[in-house]
């Protein structure tokens, strides 16, 4: 794995806040050693414009609440609402509605690089809740 540790950090806060919003689909993709420019992709859908929104306002507004804040350096697509790119420099996150993510692919374009484990803590607390109930 090529992402540093402060792009880990991000990709992994980014992710949570995505899922919290019910993002579906999040992928983290670690293109570090195919890019100069970035560590990591983060991809996440949404079936609507209202949501993919939601979903960015929630990734914004989480990364800004890290002991080293991070703010975007560039956003682009927030007026369509259909492909919101953020880029946080080490990581570049990317909100598609479900169409667009379909059409676009990135999972696919992307497909030889190493994806980075994403579990949602909810799914995970859930997880252990049946287990220990058994």
């Amino acid at each position: 794995m090529t992402v540093s540790e402060r792009a880990h950090e991000l990709a992994m806060a980014a992710a949570q806040a995505a899922a919290d919003k019910k993002a579906q689909d999040i992928v983290i993709i670690d293109v570090g050693d195919q890019l100069a420019i970035t560590d990591a992709f983060l991809v996440a859908s949404a079936p609507n414009e209202r949501q993919v929104l939601a979903i960015v306002d929630a990734v914004e507004e989480r990364l800004l609440e890290l002991p080293e804040k991070a703010k975007p350096i560039r956003r682009e697509g927030e007026r369509g609402g259909r492909w919101v790119l953020l880029d946080y420099v080490d990581i570049v996150v990317h909100v598609q509605h479900t169409e667009e993510r379909e059409f676009y692919a990135l999972d696919r374009l992307w497909k030889d690089c190493p994806q980075i484990p994403f579990v949602d803590r909810d799914l995970a607390d859930s997880a252990a809740g049946t287990a220990t109930a058994e």
